[in-house]
């Protein structure tokens, strides 16, 4: 088979979120983000694993994906849809019963002559100033929108993987100053949040990135596997070169295996001959670019090799595969391609 397989442990995924929930603490609930296709591992799958470890609260990126998620969990859980109300939403968010974390005044607004009496939450920007209302602007409408009964009230730490930094402090002083008092659950960890301890939990912790086994919860399990194909092997003779561009030059007779795998499928183009596949526990460099569809690998010192080599699995984490291309885990997990075989071990269903 040409087609790269990407495996999912789904028992991974559900350990690593009660590991989660455990350090939030028996006072706080613990929600899972399952946005952008529960980050490229297929959210219809994962999100039903972990409601089967006991997840209720969903978060999502958009209505849409909320609608795809309701479809797959029936009535019950809740799902929170993070970009708010948007234009055009009111029919997803009323038939399918998601819940607006509504960003701005002007969402507050539409949500509520659209659909008045159904649920929302209210995300304040404390510093990220990316989503959510400014303090200015929360202290003008919270009176109003207070007496319409949002469920949560959610901000987002912008350095929370830095648990030195102090905008983490900042952040949490001024998410306290602005709700304090008020009497409406509160959401402000993540991932890196849940790891900086109690003071950030409040009532609700979503975590996202840890459940899928990166940083910043390096005690996580491993939860993904991407094995390339061998599609051919071939043999170079000193002085010649592999790939566009010529960028690889064999200084010694070489075996050189090509992979059925690219950029199309998600590898970044920037581990042109920075990459390492792995045979086992035998590091492999990739030699060359990385085209569209392939990859080359020398396979000089191997014994043998094998029908595929591993670009992420147990000798080199998501993470570490991340910094050698100059990224985040975050980012090879969603741009992991839709052609790739994704096997689901311990799949509920």
């Amino acid at each position: 088979m040409a087609t790269p397989t990407l495996t999912i442990d789904l028992d991974a995924v559900t350990a690593n979120w009660r590991a989660l929930d455990a350090a939030s603490g028996p006072a706080t609930a613990t929600a899972a983000v399952v946005k952008a296709d529960a980050y490229g591992l297929d959210a219809a799958r994962v999100s039903r694993a972990l409601a089967v470890a006991g997840v209720r609260q969903y978060f999502v990126a958009t209505a849409e994906e909320g609608a795809a998620l309701r479809r797959v969990l029936g009535p019950g859980p809740d799902i929170m849809v993070l970009s708010g109300h948007m234009a055009g939403d009111a029919w997803a968010i009323r038939d399918l019963v998601l819940t607006p974390v509504l960003n701005s005044a002007e969402q507050l607004a539409r949500h509520l002559e659209a659909l008045p009496g159904a649920a929302f939450a209210i995300q304040i920007d404390t510093g990220m100033n990316r989503l959510g209302m400014e303090p200015a602007e929360w202290a003008e409408v919270a009176g109003f929108a207070l007496e319409h009964g949002p469920v949560l009230l959610v901000s987002h730490l912008a350095c929370a993987d830095d648990p030195a930094d102090p905008m983490n402090e900042g952040q949490l002083a001024l998410f306290r100053a602005l709700t304090d008092g008020i009497g409406v659950p509160r959401s402000l960890a993540a991932t890196g949040g849940i790891l900086l301890g109690p003071a950030y939990h409040f009532d609700l912790t979503r975590p996202g990135i840890g459940l899928y086994g990166a940083a910043p919860f390096g005690a996580g399990l491993p939860a993904v596997r991407l094995s390339l194909p061998v599609v051919q092997i071939r043999e170079l003779e000193p002085g010649e070169t592999v790939g566009y561009g010529c960028t690889w030059t064999a200084a010694i007779p070489a075996r050189i295996a090509t992979l059925g795998a690219g950029y199309a499928d998600g590898i970044p183009r920037t581990l042109s001959n920075r990459a390492t596949l792995y045979a086992g526990a035998i590091a492999c460099p990739l030699v060359g670019r990385v085209s569209m569809d392939l990859v080359t690998v020398d396979v000089t010192h191997l014994d043998a090799v094998p029908e595929a080599l591993d670009l992420i699995g147990p000798s080199q984490g998501v993470d570490a595969l991340a910094e050698a291309a100059g990224t985040i885990g975050y980012e090879i997990l969603t741009g992991l391609g839709a052609r790739l075989s994704r096997v689901h071990l311990g799949d509920a269903g």
